[in-house]
């Protein structure tokens, strides 16, 4: 028997993804604009556990045999918070924020073909083409990367990692449970690592922090949420592959924001890259 076709977005949910996604850029535009980085990620992390741990109360544990997958999922969080700040403060927003998120749909495709033995249609072929196109068309905007870019771009790739890796880990444990509730759990375990980590470092930075840096830390923090909860939410519309697909065009909108907003150089190239690598996601997952 054919598997049954995945259900079409309508006009208000592709609204509400693509929102998700102009905020999810902007949360991270918002990230890398904090003066001093390492505090602004712990300020995010706190919203996290405040956040998560209100809802986590209301919600209460999820079942014993998702623990696991929440365990994994939040230590792939830390470390994905931990590279993107890394790729923030080695290089350019309009740059690494696509190579980052671009990396993640790639690799998942590859993991499913060389890992899990499974062949992929043509069209999903040539989105794997088109994507690495992208992404090489991003680490090489202005020229070859000189070493003091290859940080940058390394950490981007890593952060790109970890997002497939975490996608992978959700994808199985939300299949079969209460999203809201996993959800709530994985934010309150990974939140407190990073304001640990600002205090441990920046003890006198986190004391000192002034108004504009604890504003933008918190309410990154809230935006994030915000933003993964309207995808989790489009979600349930049953477009799982679509939604997926629809969320990346923030790897557009980080780009637009780099350049045009941060007044990062090489905007046109960049934002072109990165509509190359959205197309090559949404033929993946069409």
């Amino acid at each position: 028997m054919a598997a049954a076709a995945s259900p079409a977005l309508t006009g208000p949910l592709v609204a509400i993804t693509l929102f998700a996604a102009l905020l999810h850029a902007t949360w991270n535009a918002m990230a890398h604009t904090v003066s001093d980085r390492l505090v602004g990620f712990g300020l995010i992390g706190l919203a996290y556990t405040v956040v998560g741990g209100a809802a986590a109360m209301v919600l209460g544990p999820p079942p014993a045999w998702v623990w696991p997958y929440v365990l994994a999922s939040a230590a792939l969080h830390v470390v994905y918070n931990l590279m993107l700040l890394a790729s923030f403060q080695l290089g350019e927003f309009s740059q690494v924020y696509p190579i980052a998120r671009g990396t993640a749909p790639w690799l998942v495709a590859l993991v499913e073909v060389t890992l899990l033995g499974r062949s992929l249609p043509t069209w999903q072929l040539v989105g794997v083409l088109v994507i690495s196109t992208g992404l090489v068309s991003l680490a090489l905007d202005g020229g070859r990367p000189s070493r003091r870019q290859l940080p940058a771009i390394g950490a981007a790739v890593a952060t790109g990692v970890c997002i497939a890796s975490y996608t992978v880990v959700d994808a199985q444990a939300v299949a079969a449970t209460d999203v809201l509730g996993y959800a709530a759990w994985m934010f309150l375990l990974q939140g407190p690592w990073l304001p640990l980590v600002a205090v441990a470092v920046r003890r006198r930075a986190v004391a000192t922090a002034g108004l504009s840096t604890v504003s933008r830390g918190l309410l990154g923090g809230v935006v994030s949420l915000v933003a993964y909860g309207l995808v989790l939410y489009a979600q349930t519309s049953g477009a799982t592959a679509a939604v997926a697909a629809l969320r990346e065009s923030s790897i557009v909108f980080g780009a637009i924001i780099g350049s045009l907003v941060l007044g990062e150089g090489f905007g046109r190239s960049r934002i072109a890259a990165a509509a190359v690598v959205v197309t090559g996601i949404a033929l993946i997952n069409f």
